[in-house]
This record gives C-alpha cells, structure tokens and sequence, in this order.
C-alpha cells in the first residue's frame, strides 16, 4: 500500500472520489493534506461532461493526485463495479493528466450515512450528500495511512 501512496505527489491537494453509476461524490484535502472536505456529488451524464466538471475543480483546487474509491466486493474479488472504476481511473489519467489512486471504497458510504445520522440528518437531508461524504472518507482515511507511514 505505501507503494501505491508513494505514485501520488508528495505535496498539494489531493482529490477523493467515490464513483458511483449515476453519481460522483466529490472531496478535497487541504494542501497540508490533514483534513477532508467534501465538496459536491456530480450526476452523471457522459464522460466528457464528467470530465470536464472533474477538470475544472482540479484546476480551481491545484489538485496534485487523485484517490478513487475501489469498490471491491467483502471477499477482495474485483466485481463490475470495480472493473468500472479501474476503467474511471485509467480515463481520468487520461483526461487530467493526474496521478490515481485507487483505494478500497468498502462500506464508505455505510459509515458516511451512519455519520449524518448521528448528527441528526433525515434521509431526505442525507441523500444530497452522502457520496461527497463518502468521497471525504475514503481520502481520510488514505490521508490518515500516510501520515502513519502506511
């Protein structure tokens, strides 16, 4: 694993994204690379459109890497899903020019639900923010893994 953290540059912000089949959770590091933010959830259309939104808050943001949630199935098999998201991962290298990273996504979005509900949000508040709350939590925890030295 720290190979993997290594690819990623050592400084500036990096972007988390948990890659759904309609949507994308969105979020962001700081640039010292302590704390997360989630940022937004993009409805999916196509790729270019994708793309482009993903380009523009790269560019907004100085983002130096890319962490994209791997939704590996609970036996470490590489499922459709997953297949999906190697493929999101080899276009966005593609498009932007930016390190990936791809980083177990299990259950992320159970714990960012179970966060929001321990804060009092109703479903109905919950649903807009729960993959960019998902995308905030896959990139802490690879955040919290390098800075222990992986």
């Amino acid at each position: 694993m720290l190979e993997d953290l290594l690819r990623l540059s050592p400084s500036g912000s990096l972007l988390g994204l948990d890659p759904g089949t309609r949507t994308i959770g969105v979020a962001t590091s700081d640039t010292t690379r302590l704390i997360t933010t989630p940022l937004e959830t993009i409805r999916r259309t196509k790729w270019s459109r994708d793309a482009e939104r993903l380009q523009a808050i790269a560019e907004e943001r100085t983002i130096t890497g890319i962490v994209l949630g791997y939704p590996l199935n609970m036996d470490d098999s590489e499922g459709p899903r997953a297949q999906a998201a190697r493929q999101m991962g080899n276009n966005l290298i593609r498009a932007l020019g930016l390190p990936v990273l791809l980083w177990d996504e299990r259950l992320s979005s159970f714990e960012a639900e179970t966060m929001m509900q321990e804060r009092g949000l109703t479903k109905k508040q919950q649903a807009p923010k729960v993959d960019s709350m998902a995308a905030a939590i896959i990139l802490q925890n690879v955040l919290d893994l390098a800075r222990q030295g992986g």
